[in-house]
């Protein structure tokens, strides 16, 4: 097994990014939930994305950063 590291949570996502994606996000409520990899899809600009998720956190948190 290859084990890679990254700068950062837009080095990781490089590439994987694009329009109307569906998207599934873990963690349950805040906790365990993947806040830089979320800040990156945020800051990536990418649209029309579709989450699974049991709970999309609340205002500014979580998922409900993309909202």
């Amino acid at each position: 097994m290859s084990k890679k590291l990254y700068a950062d949570a837009a080095a990781a996502l490089d590439g994987l990014l694009r329009d109307d994606l569906l998207i599934a996000c873990g963690g349950f409520g805040l906790c365990g939930v993947p806040e830089r990899l979320l800040d990156a899809v945020r800051d990536s600009g990418v649209k029309g994305l579709t989450f699974a998720s049991n709970n999309a956190g609340i205002d500014n948190e979580g998922i409900g950063k993309l909202l």
